[in-house]
């Protein structure tokens, strides 16, 4: 989609004579250029254009002053650009009228739905509920079509917090994801990101993977589960699970460390946030022996987990240095942006659990990462599909963008294994 407004000196006042200009057809390189070329003979200024392309047919529609004195009449113009139009074996209409296009309502959002698929029915429900809210659509266009459907909604006349209510429950209903962001949040300026590592950046929990070594798997899942769903103190969890490792070699944590899994989409999205000037950063309830290797891998900027304690070859059982939990989360978010120079409102934190809670609230989007109800409900948004890529979309990026960044950006996480 390509979109410009108001060239210099081409403001129109309300009862200024101006004309809409929309060509349809195929599309072909030049058409634009072609268009504005004939335009210009009548010396007329551009107030507002628009442009998209779909299946290869374009819709182009320029709002224009009507033709400056001596510069020929507004039939001569009609005249004009139909013959230019059936020449290219275009189609054109012509609207008379005066001013600009009407003011936008106050209150102005970005609202991004995702789904795998996206039906028409599914799509006229979000529609309407954005209609009965007082909100207005004023332009929409697909972010993306794989992994999931992306389309975004740029929406005005309604409070972006009362917008999110009420499309939150819709999406649920629908059984899609639907994000809605303040479009004064200026998605695209350099930010931070700071996700969580455990089921977030990876596909495991990595305390689990070392329990599998020591032979208390299913004790250590068990604590895991209940921390996550909130129902116990995480730093008392963490000492109950770290204590069933003790006596374990330390030669288990480079295989920990082989064992990892990224989740699919990971690479991509730290490319790309990467190559569009964002740091990116994770915390973790887990432990540096993992999340030391993963930054480095991943070309990271940030990285902060707990430490298990090392003695003479042997885990002891115990971790070292300050807890990293749900509070120091978002303690650690803070401290990132500070250290990265960005503003709290430019910043997103993903995380799946309940002691990332902290955190995705502190951020100026919190993204909620196929995550436990609790979780969804308590986040700004949140993502369904296992794509981590997919966040991307929620920041107005496009699958083309994606691309781009993905086929520059080399092997960032060589002898990581994702599925």
């Amino acid at each position: 989609m390509f979109s410009a407004h108001t060239a210099a000196g081409g403001a129109a006042h309300a009862d200024t004579p101006t004309l809409l200009v929309k060509i349809f057809g195929k599309d072909r390189p030049g058409l634009t250029a072609g268009l504005f070329e004939t335009l210009a003979a009548f010396s007329v200024d551009v107030i507002d254009i628009e442009q998209v392309v779909t299946r290869g047919r374009i819709v182009l529609c320029a709002l224009v002053s009507a033709p400056a004195p001596g510069a020929g009449t507004e039939g001569g113009l009609r005249s004009t650009v139909h013959s230019w139009a059936e020449e290219h074996g275009m189609q054109a209409e012509i609207i008379s009228g005066t001013g600009d296009n009407p003011a936008r309502g106050v209150g102005r959002s970005h609202v991004t739905v995702l789904g795998s698929p996206l039906t028409a029915d599914t799509t006229a429900a979000i529609a309407a509920r954005i209609a009965a809210t007082g909100g207005n659509i004023d332009r929409v266009f697909r972010l993306a079509k794989y992994p999931v459907t992306a389309v975004e909604f740029a929406v005005s006349g309604v409070a972006t917090e009362e917008l999110r209510t009420t499309l939150a429950r819709e999406a649920a209903a629908r059984s899609v994801d639907v994000a809605v962001v303040a479009s004064g949040l200026a998605r695209r300026a350099p930010r931070l990101v700071v996700m969580d590592v455990d089921s977030t950046l990876i596909q495991d929990e990595v305390i689990e993977l070392f329990a599998a070594h020591a032979g208390c798997e299913a004790q250590v899942a068990e604590v895991t589960a209940a921390a996550m769903r909130g129902e116990l103190d995480f730093e008392q969890s963490l000492h109950a699970r770290v204590a069933l490792l003790a006596g374990l070699d330390a030669s288990v944590v480079e295989k920990v460390r082989e064992q990892v899994r990224l989740t699919p989409g990971a690479r991509t999205l730290i490319r790309t946030l990467k190559r569009l000037g964002c740091q990116v950063g994770v915390v973790s309830g887990g432990f540096t022996q993992v999340t030391d290797s993963l930054a480095d891998r991943l070309g990271l900027d940030f990285a902060s987990a707990n430490t298990l304690e090392i003695v003479e070859g042997r885990l002891t059982g115990r971790v070292t240095g300050e807890i990293v939990d749900r509070a120091g989360k978002a303690r650690l978010l803070r401290r990132f942006a500070a250290e990265a120079g960005v503003p709290l409102s430019r910043t997103v934190a993903i995380g799946d659990g309940a002691n990332d809670l902290d955190m995705l609230n502190a951020a100026g989007l919190g993204v909620a990462f196929n995550a436990k109800p609790v979780v969804r409900e308590a986040a700004h948004t949140a993502v369904s599909v296992p794509f981590l890529d997919t966040v991307l979309y929620l920041l107005g990026i496009t699958r083309e963008e994606v691309e781009a960044a993905d086929a520059q950006g080399g092997p960032v996480a060589a002898g990581l294994r994702s599925s």
